[in-house]
């Protein structure tokens, strides 16, 4: 796929690397796209504006003030006008500045305003980007849903070997014509998308519930939107946000609550994806006021709620794609394997509580996906938004075979 017609803000921050982004400008130009540059002060000691200026064919801007004249470059404007915003190189420093919202120059004023996706490709030496302070920015700026174009290996300015490099041009353009075809592989598909806990009520101040974040959940919605599906979510009681258009949140409170949703929501959708994690019981009644202490034991006689993966998994069409989760302490693998076969999922997604930073609170997640081809995909430890693209793709690959 070209970039014809895509509008790119191209940002450029100091850096020997900084060389490359000529050649990358030209490139983009060449492949249809319309883009403006903003440079940082310390760019421009290793790039003339007049460079990218005349390559890209719009000004470059720097300062936030034109020529002292009072007119301002608006980095507001530019942030809305941009289809992606693409940093390169990034430079540590910049990077920082990004993770932390520092806001003292026009390419960081316009970061913070962009609602396009933004794509960072870092640049510096090998013990710059292994430093424990960059590898934690970096991963900031993953979990705010920013795209990484990794890095390359080969010597470095400083005379050292090893990884640093920013990546190749070519490298990026084609990150970037990836990025775009695969926001049009799920155009026109509804999706729908359970996230986070459910709070069963035992009076009017307490319930029975778990300590579901509901980030996974909320990731798979918002990257299935970006692969162009129209999301329905139906989400359990969570801080978690979205603003996305193409995602319709239904906020629920219960299980009984989520399964209705679910219910009237299966029908049209062409993938279901069921990972909210829904108290398996309820209290049987539910007391008027608050239950005071008393002394001794207080007993509650639960009920089971509404299996949602069961009655969706009954009522599955041949178009249709359901994924279920399974949270895991022991035999994981045939426990998942059970859960895939006896609820007619045809993808699930194992999480075992036994794998550090993976589960319920963490901004990251180790998963195992299996199919119903018999299929089994590991997904090392990394940030929860990387998960749910590795999650979509794989069920686009199921949809596919």
């Amino acid at each position: 796929m070209t970039l014809a017609g895509k509008k790119i803000v191209l940002g450029v921050s100091g850096s020997i690397a900084a060389y490359k982004s000529a050649v990358l400008t030209r490139l983009l130009v060449k492949e249809g796209a319309e883009v403006k540059v903003v440079m940082t002060a310390s760019a421009s000691e290793f790039i003339t504006p007049l460079t990218l200026s005349t390559l890209s064919k719009n000004p470059v801007v720097i300062d936030f003030v034109k020529d002292k004249t009072g007119e301002w470059n608006n980095h507001v404007a530019l942030g809305l006008w941009a289809d992606v915003l693409l940093v390169a190189p990034a430079s540590a420093h910049t990077l920082a500045k990004m993770a932390g919202g520092l806001c003292d120059n026009l390419l960081i004023a316009t970061y913070l305003s962009a609602r396009c996706p933004v794509f960072f490709a870092p640049a510096m030496d090998l013990d710059m980007l292994r430093h424990p302070s960059t590898e934690t920015t970096i991963g900031r700026l993953l979990s705010y849903g920013n795209h990484l174009i990794q890095p390359g290996y080969g010597e470095l300015a400083s005379g050292l070997v090893g990884p640093g490099r920013m990546a190749e041009p070519e490298e990026i353009v084609a990150a970037l014509q990836r990025f775009f075809q695969n926001r049009q592989t799920l155009q026109g598909k509804q999706a729908l998308v359970t996230a986070g806990p459910t709070h069963e009520a035992i009076d009017p101040v307490r319930f029975i519930g778990n300590s579901s974040s509901g980030k996974m959940g909320f990731a798979i919605a918002e990257t299935l939107a970006h692969y162009g599906a129209h999301v329905q979510l139906v989400a359990g009681p969570t801080s978690q946000t979205i603003n996305h258009p193409s995602v319709t949140l239904t906020p629920v409170t219960s299980a009984q609550q989520m399964y209705e949703a679910c219910a009237r929501l299966f029908a049209t959708s062409d993938i279901a994806v069921l990972s909210a994690a829904v108290a398996d019981y309820r209290p049987l009644t539910v007391a008027d006021q608050k239950i005071k202490k008393t002394e001794g034991t207080l007993t509650l006689e639960l009920t089971k709620t509404p299996d949602i993966a069961a009655a969706l998994g009954k009522l599955k069409k041949e178009h249709q794609t359901v994924v279920g989760f399974a949270l895991e302490t022991e035999n994981e693998r045939a426990n998942a394997q059970k859960k895939l076969t006896g609820k007619n999922f045809d993808l699930i997604v194992l999480n075992s509580l036994n794998d550090a930073g993976a589960g319920f609170g963490h901004d990251t997640n180790k998963v195992t996906i299996l199919d119903k081809h018999d299929r089994v995909r590991e997904i090392n430890l990394k940030s929860k938004k990387e998960v749910a693209v590795d999650i979509v793709e794989s069920i686009i690959s199921y949809r596919h075979a």
